[in-house]
């Protein structure tokens, strides 16, 4: 699994110089799950397929931005998943973006989810890796070479706050339980771009980021093998939790689609207790 994790460090490169130097425009196309694409997209999509389909650990990729799985030459145990570039619709705007892996043995599945990475391309590259049963480890692009943090460990209690969706369409439990969060001086930090907003609340100790079910995307919105598992792996493993709105942990859930969706919930252990009493499932 390390050869995939080195893989992802030299495709952050790549992706990097896309995102400074190529066109940041829609094309007339959407994606499997009916998102318009942008031209990055496509480019970052193309160049992580090229990077992984001869890698003789993987047996197949499965992309956000393509309906079909890629069957690859390797005959090795591992699937990779991965969403090439998550934010960009925030791009235009020059706020920080991400990609995510997802490494399963064998079919997806969060009983099958190995390790996980993900990538934050902001003022400078930013790396996350977890491999299952140990810490996650950061890693810093600087001068040249990938300098290796301390391992991500959250607090028992946060105090940042990110949820998303539009608030018109939240669940009345669901706006009282963040109006008490905010009441309790937590600090709202949303971007839109869900890399760097999950990867704020592990670097600075804790807090809680959601994705509910609302009236307009009432399945959720974030996509369960490319977004939710992996992240779901990085907060368990960093000694939070992350919980579907009847408080079953998301790791558990059972994949019936490549592009099926959830709501979510990851944060410190106090965040989700809070969340679960909100939400009666406590």
């Amino acid at each position: 699994m390390q050869k995939i994790f080195e893989t992802i460090k030299e495709v952050a490169l790549e992706i990097d110089t896309l995102i400074v130097n190529e066109d940041t425009g829609y094309v007339d196309e959407t994606n499997a799950t009916g998102d318009q694409q942008l031209k990055l997209d496509i480019a970052c999509d193309l160049l992580i397929e090229k990077a992984f389909r001869d890698n003789p650990e993987i047996c197949a990729l499965i992309s956000e931005e393509k309906e079909e799985v890629m069957h690859c030459a390797g005959k090795g145990d591992y699937t990779l998943c991965y969403d090439p570039l998550d934010g960009s619709s925030i791009v235009d705007a020059n706020l920080a973006v991400g990609s995510i892996f997802a490494i399963y043995d064998g079919e997806p599945s969060g009983k099958n989810l190995a390790g996980a990475s993900y990538i934050v391309f902001g003022p400078r590259i930013e790396i996350v890796t977890v491999v299952r049963g140990e810490k996650p480890i950061r890693y810093r692009y600087i001068n040249g070479a990938y300098q290796e943090f301390h391992p991500i460990v959250l607090e028992e209690k946060g105090r940042l706050n990110a949820s998303g969706g539009s608030q018109k369409h939240w669940q009345d439990k669901h706006m009282a339980f963040i109006h008490g969060l905010f009441a309790d001086g937590y600090r709202l930090r949303y971007s839109g771009g869900m890399v760097p907003d999950l990867h704020q609340i592990l670097v600075k100790g804790g807090g809680l980021f959601s994705y509910p079910s609302t009236t307009d995307n009432p399945n959720g919105k974030l996509r369960v093998l490319f977004e939710v598992l992996p992240f779901a792996l990085i907060f368990e493993a960093a000694g939070g939790e992350a919980i579907d709105e009847k408080g079953r942990p998301l790791l558990e859930l059972t994949v019936t689609h490549p592009h099926a969706r959830t709501p979510c919930f990851f944060g410190s252990r106090y965040e989700i207790a809070k969340l679960k009493e909100a939400y009666g499932v406590a």
